[in-house]
């Protein structure tokens, strides 16, 4: 009898610990999700800054006027051939600034079979060369997607602003 009043005690206890285990394991869990979350949000804090500290007038920048690219990024969109492009257009010729037109091109460096290749977008078949088309008064955050062969690795990325066909700003990341 006094086994089995001990026995029943020691299952109770270790039921107690079990779910004191569980629940402090969800915890962490909960917590590390927080942690991710709070990361993120603090990166895009830091990268609307940035944009913020972009739009500044040229003559307090000191830049000269004009349009220019901020903060290329080129990522892998998880599909495979698949990148993702996102930037900062900033037309930073203060208050006076005149609208610019104009058109996106990149310039995608790959390496294919042991050699270096460029690939030019929009190329002569893009399906949709609008996509790479804009106006902007101050500025304008571009973003879109683009593909290449599979089996390629990709190098480097220009991306080039273009205005009546010169080429007004340019920017390049290599991956």
């Amino acid at each position: 009898m006094e086994l089995d009043g001990e026995l029943t005690k020691l299952r109770s206890l270790a039921g107690s610990g079990e779910s004191s285990l569980q629940i402090e394991r969800a915890t962490q869990r909960q917590l590390s999700r927080q942690a991710k979350a709070l990361e993120l949000e603090n990166a895009a804090l830091k990268e609307d800054l940035a944009f913020f500290e972009g739009l500044m007038p040229a003559s307090e920048s000191g830049d000269e006027p004009g349009v220019r690219i901020d903060h290329l990024r080129i990522e892998p969109s998880g599909i495979v051939g698949e990148y993702r492009y996102r930037m900062l257009v900033v037309n930073n010729g203060g208050r006076q600034a005149r609208e610019f037109k104009g058109g996106l091109q990149l310039l995608v460096k790959i390496q294919q079979g042991g050699k270096d290749v460029m690939i030019t977008l929009p190329s002569g078949t893009e399906p949709n060369p609008q996509r790479f088309r804009f106006e902007i008064k101050h500025f304008h955050r571009l973003e879109g997607v683009f593909l290449v062969p599979s089996g390629v690795v990709v190098k480097e990325v220009e991306a080039r602003l273009l205005q009546d066909g010169t080429v007004r700003a340019r920017q390049s990341v290599i991956l």
